[in-house]
């Protein structure tokens, strides 16, 4: 059951506290709850629960804001909480009226909320408030957009950079070797829970050699250089061992043994064994090293090899983005498990972009792998210019202004894989925790959300240090010749504060 709060949230100068003081209207948490339109998403959040059956559930605010706090500190749930709890800050900005020493949530919580909150949503917020931004800063020229006549096309506006990468999962490097010896493991623990309610009348457990398999799994683990005649004889045996230990499944199934004496966990994991072994079988038999669909790790099944081909990391394993970049905004456009082509999706990113902004973009700044001929031909269809070199043979002479444009376009490009190195180094995309698919999505999607409120904060906290710098010069200056109004009027232009009714007109 879902419950709405009456009562709005008052300001952060009234948010009650046990001590004397109140809450700065220019702390960080205070700007960004400012941010983010809470009440737009919170009936769509509501339909996930009954509306009069089932305890209260938490409000939108408090799970959405939980997650942007993880990801913001990069903390585990539990930390989190306890930032949460000792932090009157993070409380005003989860939704408190006041502060509370007790915690607001139990860290579990941070699952259900992961499970909730999809990707589809979260991306929606993030498309929402950058559009809002973008758009409160161009308000002049839409303006005179507005005064163009019916018939005539609105002309192609900004740059749009479009690249793709991958979000490592937290898994071990998987071998072959390695994936059968833990299927192998695993079937063993099966076969015992199996065996003991049929201990009366199997008076021997079926025999699995599991002292003899590790052994000779050990045998080659154990060299620091395995050549492949090795190799390939060590994964035949633990085929078969492998093999042993599924029939004695069937064996103890026909015999009376129930399904049900296993774990949910370890249900999921014999289908994944099954998989497995075919899949290993298939590559043994017919002596290849790919497979389609092809299961890496036996606890989360659905993650794939991506093949990148960087130096270093040819291969990862996780989840393939395709993202896009406007104005130094990010957007997650795609996300699979399975490796796909990305200049595939240009068409359909171009048309995101129109569809979010009204027009196309003068420019698209891709790589090499974009520059198909049908991407070249649709976009010259619609007026945008795609950056990089004509197909074919290059030219002999070059002019200058084609050198400059290529060199530009190139430089320009370089801002998404900033992107990318900040989403990776200071939010972890570069290691997903989460196990489940989709809560790695939802924590993948809440990356890139996070990225472009930390751009909208240092937007606001650089044009708050222009009221102690000189306007003309940018040198300090003295607090009594604070320019108030020049300030004022920036954040107004930029649409970070609304002088009618936000706090933010005191801050003068």
């Amino acid at each position: 059951m879902y419950r709405k709060e009456e009562q709005p949230l008052p300001p952060p100068e009234k948010f009650e506290l046990p001590f004397e003081g109140k809450l700065s209207p220019n702390n960080r948490w205070v700007i960004m709850a400012e941010l983010i339109p809470w009440d737009d998403f919170e009936e769509e959040y509501a339909k996930l629960f009954s509306e009069e059956k089932g305890a209260p559930a938490k409000l939108f605010r408090m799970a959405l804001g939980t997650l942007i706090i993880k990801k913001k500190l990069g903390t585990s749930d539990r930390e989190t909480i306890e930032q949460i709890r000792e932090n009157p800050y993070l409380q005003y900005f989860i939704g408190l009226n006041c502060y509370q020493q007790e915690p607001p949530l139990e860290s579990s919580m941070l699952v259900h909320f992961r499970k909730r909150i999809d990707g589809e949503l979260i991306n929606k917020i993030n498309k929402k408030i950058v559009k809002r931004e973008i758009d409160k800063s161009d308000k002049e020229v839409k303006k005179k957009d507005c005064l163009q006549e019916k018939g005539e096309k609105i002309k192609n506006k900004g740059k749009l950079i479009l690249d793709a990468t991958c979000a490592p999962a937290d898994i071990k490097y998987p071998t072959d070797l390695g994936i059968l010896n833990q299927a192998r493991i695993e079937t063993e623990r099966i076969i015992d829970n199996l065996y003991k309610p049929l201990r009366v009348k199997l008076r021997k457990k079926p025999r699995t050699s599991r002292i003899i398999a590790r052994k000779e799994y050990l045998k080659v683990a154990k060299k620091r250089k395995v050549s492949y005649q090795e190799r390939r004889k060590a994964i035949g045996k633990q085929l078969k061992y492998l093999k042993k230990n599924l029939g004695n499944i069937e064996d103890l199934i026909q015999a009376g043994a129930s399904l049900e004496n296993l774990s949910k966990r370890q249900k999921n994991c014999l289908e994944t064994i099954k998989k497995v072994y075919e899949q290993q079988q298939s590559m043994w038999e017919n002596k290849t090293q790919s497979v389609p669909q092809r299961i890496v790790s036996l606890t989360q099944p659905h993650i794939r090899p991506i093949v990148r081909g960087k130096v270093g990391k040819p291969i990862e394993f996780g989840a393939k983005l395709s993202v896009s970049c406007v104005d130094n905004y990010v957007f997650l456009d795609k996300i699979s498990w399975e490796n796909f082509n990305e200049s595939c999706h240009l068409k359909e990113q171009v048309e995101k972009y129109k569809e979010t902004f009204g027009y196309y973009p003068e420019s698209v700044h891709v790589d090499k792998i974009y520059r198909t001929r049908e991407n070249r031909n649709w976009c010259k269809e619609r007026g945008i210019r795609i950056s990089g070199p004509k197909l074919g043979r290059p030219p002999k002479n070059v002019s200058e202004e084609e050198k400059k444009q290529a060199h530009s376009d190139e430089c320009f490009r370089n801002a998404i894989e900033g992107k990318f190195g900040q989403a990776k180094r200071r939010f972890s995309l570069n290691l997903v925790m989460t196990k489940l698919p989709e809560t790695s999505i939802t924590s993948i999607a809440i990356t890139f959300l996070v990225v472009n409120l930390c751009k909208l904060l240092r937007q606001f906290l650089s044009l708050f240090l222009s009221l102690f710098t000189n306007n003309r010069t940018g040198e300090l200056i003295k607090p009594p010749f604070i320019n108030f109004d020049y300030t004022l009027n920036n954040f107004y232009v930029l649409k970070l504060i609304d002088l009618s009714e936000n706090s933010w007109s005191k801050v003068a």
